[in-house]
């Protein structure tokens, strides 16, 4: 496991837990922590043993969006920049490269959520595949605020919530609560503080005993749905359906069914 500046990561029974660690400006999200779990992000698809990615907040906050040091300094380099070059441009792209890799991971991504769920710690909630919240979280996209635009989280979260929601959220800078997140499903399960590990252990159990290379060709398949037509995907759906079955994982599944055992997914 590698040293982070900005991030604690430790792993285990195929769970990696990445904590963002800047309590003291509420995990605000440096460029340096984009870069941080943009690596961490391809240490655990390359580590062969990572199933799931829990990520989470030091502190009593999820994310408090963006650090605007980082903007500020953008902004002071970008007055010295050769003509053409955009500096604030790239700071902004590598935050949407972060979304873009996570939300394509073949891997599991939680999003565990308290205090603070702001900005870019938005997005980050709104690419995991499941997010819990305790009853703290506090959720805004405060950027038309700031006389700027929440541009690479949109579409995430037109994703997420369609179309009138995600505009509703994004014009008005509007606060909500982790319960008006629930009855949108922008989150997935909200829960007494005292009750949120148990809650994000139970997850973590129902997702281990799934086959990691199933569960990857579904989110594939799943991400292909959104821009084609249920006609249009049905060869290809039979195929991939074919080679999970005719594959090491669907051969354990269904040995495992028959003996009636827990398949183990390390051996498939």
């Amino acid at each position: 496991m590698s040293d982070y500046q900005t991030l604690q990561v430790r792993s285990g029974d195929g769970a990696w837990h990445i904590t963002l660690n800047r309590p003291e400006v509420r995990n605000a999200m440096s460029l340096l922590m984009v870069q941080e779990l943009r690596a961490v992000l391809a240490q655990a698809e390359q580590s062969g043993a990572a199933r799931v990615l829990v990520l989470r907040g030091a502190g009593d906050h999820f994310c408090a969006g963006a650090d605007l040091k980082d903007m500020a300094a953008a902004r002071m380099k970008q007055a010295q920049a050769p003509a053409g070059a955009d500096l604030i441009a790239q700071v902004n792209a590598a935050f949407g490269e972060l979304c873009v890799a996570y939300a394509q991971t073949g891997l599991v991504v939680v999003a565990v959520l308290q205090g603070s769920v702001m900005g870019g710690g938005l997005g980050l909630a709104c690419v995991a595949d499941i997010a819990l919240a305790d009853e703290t979280a506090s959720l805004r996209l405060p950027e038309v605020t700031l006389g700027v635009l929440p541009a690479q989280i949109a579409p995430f979260l037109v994703q997420r919530l369609g179309y009138s929601e995600a505009r509703r959220l994004a014009v008005c800078a509007v606060r909500i609560d982790a319960q008006q997140a629930l009855a949108l499903r922008l989150v997935h399960g909200v829960y007494a503080p005292a009750l949120l590990d148990d809650a994000v252990n139970q997850l973590l159990q129902d997702i281990l005993q799934c086959a990691p290379g199933a569960v990857a060709a579904t989110k594939a398949l799943m991400a292909l749905a959104l821009t084609h037509a249920p006609a249009d995907l049905v060869e290809h759906a039979a195929q991939v359906f074919s080679a999970a079955a005719q594959g090491p994982e669907g051969i354990e599944g269904a040995l495992a069914f028959i003996q009636k055992r827990k398949p183990d997914w390390a051996v498939a």
